[in-house]
């Protein structure tokens, strides 16, 4: 389709074809006043003298067969599958020989809804809540705080590296490295630490030093959102609170800290899974860079395309954070 303002839009076809047709120019002359071959030329005077002014505008490229689609009886066999046994493209792929492309092309064509959207018990499509997702106004008025177990890695490397059989018993030997967030509600900004348990005393001292980071950033945090694990419930980790508020996730709702845990999957994917390591303490040197990366450099498309530390600036002074 030509630009609206191209030279031969509609209006500038019309004019060249009325040159040959009305004016009675030659194909050569009028193409080249138009600056354009003599077949376009004839190609639009030839529509001209057939349809006229209609003829000018854009005709469908899509052709009036196609030999190689899939045959009517194919694709009523696919939506018969899809509504009687509720398969995804990869079953009725399977069970009818043919290639899952093909399959995704015939319900695409015949606007079918994905399973996700119908009922698992009736097949009916069913109408599920959006999203419902909240930030914070400022800097430190929810920080979530939060802990991830993670196998370490033994000497040589883990099931990625030397086979799944070997990895996982070696896995069982070494245990879990213990993960402290505490991610800003407002900002993401992270402040993270890799220790070797999940007791309250441990708990207590990261949150401590969690809190001075913030305050280092010109964060006051007013109020904490934690799981109900029993460090949190803790006299300790209390204390070491001090007048913060302390609000607790609804049981067996994760979502509700969702920031933390939204953390946690681009912690895996871009860091501890990333690529291949050779044992936990290689996996481990690497974690306080890239903690900085994310913190700094890595756009955040929650909050805009920016980083935590520069939409901390938004709010605090600047140039305290290089």
């Amino acid at each position: 389709m030509s630009h609206a303002n191209a030279f031969l839009s509609p209006r500038g076809r019309l004019a060249l074809a009325r040159l040959v047709v009305a004016d009675g120019w030659s194909l050569r002359r009028a193409a080249e006043r138009f600056q354009c071959s003599p077949s376009t030329t004839k190609k639009w005077a030839d529509r001209y003298r057939a349809a006229g002014e209609a003829g000018m505008v854009d005709r469908s490229s899509r052709p009036h067969s196609c030999p190689h689609q899939t045959p009517t009886r194919t694709e009523r066999r696919i939506i018969g599958l899809r509504f009687t046994r509720r398969w995804g493209p990869h079953r009725i792929a399977y069970h009818l020989h043919l290639a899952r492309s093909t399959v995704e092309a015939v319900l695409r064509r015949y606007k079918m809804p994905k399973l996700v959207h119908l009922d698992q018990a009736t097949g009916l499509p069913v109408r599920r809540e959006p999203a419902r997702r909240y930030e914070h106004d400022k800097p430190g008025d929810l920080v979530h705080v939060d802990i991830k177990k993670l196998g370490r890695i033994p000497d040589g490397g883990g099931h990625r590296r030397i086979g799944r059989q070997i990895g996982r018993r070696n896995r069982s030997a070494m245990g879990y490295a213990y993960l402290h967030h505490a991610v800003d509600d407002h900002s993401r900004l992270a402040y993270s630490e890799i220790l070797c348990d999940e007791r309250k005393e441990t708990a207590a001292g990261f949150w401590n030093r969690a809190n001075t980071f913030f305050a280092a950033h010109q964060i006051t945090v007013t109020r904490v959102l934690t799981d109900n694990g029993s460090c949190y419930r803790s006299k300790d980790f209390a204390a070491a609170l001090g007048g913060i508020v302390h609000k607790r996730t609804r049981p067996y709702r994760p979502q509700t800290n969702g920031k933390v845990e939204r953390f946690n999957r681009t912690l895996a994917a871009e860091w501890a899974y990333a690529q291949t390591y050779t044992s936990e303490a290689a996996r481990a040197a690497t974690y306080q860079q890239w903690i900085h990366h994310y913190n700094h450099h890595r756009p955040h498309t929650g909050i805009g395309g920016k980083s935590p530390i520069g939409r901390v600036g938004v709010h605090n002074v600047p140039g305290n954070y290089t």
